[in-house]
């Protein structure tokens, strides 16, 4: 049963009567789709020695937000817990839990050990209304003790309860996000875990890097640099350095991977215009798609087929972002007023984000903000509102959060939320970071 309403939820979201009424409105995460009450007491030290202590806070802290984030549970609040709380199985007592005032429905617990040069965890996940039944899953991760391995298990951890109770979709914990930073003085490709931890600094151009792109396995980061005129470059993380691609003269911006990893398609005025052209992933076999005077720019690829491209094209005057096949042809567009960049498509092919001034224009009301469209409806809703403007949206792996930039606060920062716009949450703080972009797994 709660397998289902998590496979439900956001089919739900998108297709309820309250969506379906009008394109301007903010959903919420209920909308009458009942989430599982999880409870996750603090592990259990198993001594005082050594870590242990400092290490299971940062695991204790980091799983908790793993979970919270994920946005198909109901985290009950650790103040309802009972005073003995579980390290091991035959320490649980279910009624305990699965009565008010936790009123549970499942339990995750289990202990820490980081006494000696390891760090080791036993986790466990049970059904407390099913108590005679077998543990949905049972645990142990052995790692060098850091601060690092603890975070990494804890991730690990998380993503395996959701996993099994999310609907057999993969957690984000171990995903990473690509974006633009200037805190060392220049814009240069930094790296961060999705929920802001780690960050630092990848590529040293002392130059102007834009659009990073990472590729689907993960191995390297597409991105335009002004260093050497505006040409796309490619830097690898295996090697740590950049790696050769072609220069095809012109101003070349915004790459985009296909989902197979086989293409890159970006804009180039190499011919004049800036157009939407597709290439093999080393740059070769170069093939112009777009043809139309205007500029046109931002494509990215549907994942979900690689059959299809959104883009951004000014061919009527303002940006509006529109829909081909991967060949070039079935042209349609997809926003018919205001100022619309920015498309990323969802993994899986159904809706796409974009940034959006719906009433663009001098005294017209309203900023930029985060908006997803149905592509199959064309029906709208917008996620952020009233604060500042809002760009570059990119899709999670899961399909249940996007990150973006917002300059809210005053200063460009990257900021996550689920794909309703609830726990909308700041990632970065120092110097200004834009233009993110989530890894596909």
């Amino acid at each position: 049963m709660m397998k289902k309403l998590a496979l439900t939820f956001f089919a739900l979201v998108l297709s309820s009567p309250l969506f379906a009424q009008t394109d301007w409105i903010k959903t919420g995460t209920g909308l009458g789709v009942e989430q599982v009450r999880l409870a996750v007491p603090d592990f259990q030290p198993v001594s005082n020695a050594g870590q242990t202590a400092s290490l299971n806070k940062v695991f204790n802290d980091t799983l908790w937000n793993d979970l919270n984030n994920s946005g198909i549970f109901e985290m009950v609040s650790k103040s309802f817990y009972p005073l003995q709380t579980p390290g091991r199985p035959e320490e649980v007592k279910a009624d305990a839990w699965s009565n008010e005032p936790p009123k549970a429905g499942m339990l995750a617990f289990g202990n820490l050990d980081a006494s000696q040069q390891d760090i080791i965890v036993q986790g466990w996940l049970v059904d407390v209304k099913n108590p005679s039944g077998p543990p949905v899953l049972a645990k142990q991760y052995r790692e060098p003790a850091s601060e690092a391995s603890a975070r990494s298990i804890a991730h690990k951890f998380a993503n395996e309860i959701i996993y099994r109770l999310g609907g057999g979709l993969n957690g984000i914990t171990e995903t990473k996000i690509y974006f633009i930073s200037n805190r060392t003085g220049n814009k240069e490709v930094w790296s961060m875990d999705y929920d802001g931890n780690s960050q630092h600094q990848l590529t040293k151009l002392g130059s102007i890097a834009l659009s990073p792109r990472i590729s689907p396995d993960n191995s390297r980061v597409a991105f335009t640099s002004f260093s050497r005129g505006v040409e796309l470059r490619m830097y690898s993380l295996e090697l740590g350095r950049l790696v050769s691609f072609p220069s095809y003269g012109g101003t070349n911006t915004s790459p985009a991977w296909s989902s197979d990893g086989s293409k890159i398609a970006f804009s180039s005025s190499r011919n004049g215009d800036p157009e939407i052209y597709i290439a093999d992933a080393n740059g070769s076999n170069l093939k112009r798609v777009t043809a139309y005077k205007g500029p046109d720019v931002s494509p990215v690829w549907n994942p979900k087929t690689n059959a299809q491209i959104a883009w951004v094209s000014g061919r009527t005057g303002l940006p509006q972002i529109y829909i081909m096949d991967s060949d070039g042809t079935n042209v349609q567009r997809i926003t018919d007023q205001g100022y619309a960049v920015s498309p990323s498509w969802s993994p899986n092919g159904q809706y796409l984000a974009f940034a959006w001034i719906r009433h663009y224009g001098p005294g017209a009301p309203g900023n930029q903000d985060i908006y997803v469209m149905d592509i199959a409806s064309k029906r709208i809703v917008q996620l952020t509102s009233g604060g500042g403007r809002n760009d570059f949206p990119s899709w999670s792996p899961d399909n249940r959060h996007i990150v973006y930039q917002s300059d809210r606060n005053g200063r460009w920062q990257i900021w996550s939320m689920l794909a309703d716009g609830t726990k909308q949450q700041q990632l970065t703080k120092s110097g200004e970071n834009t233009q993110p972009n989530w890894s596909f797994r």
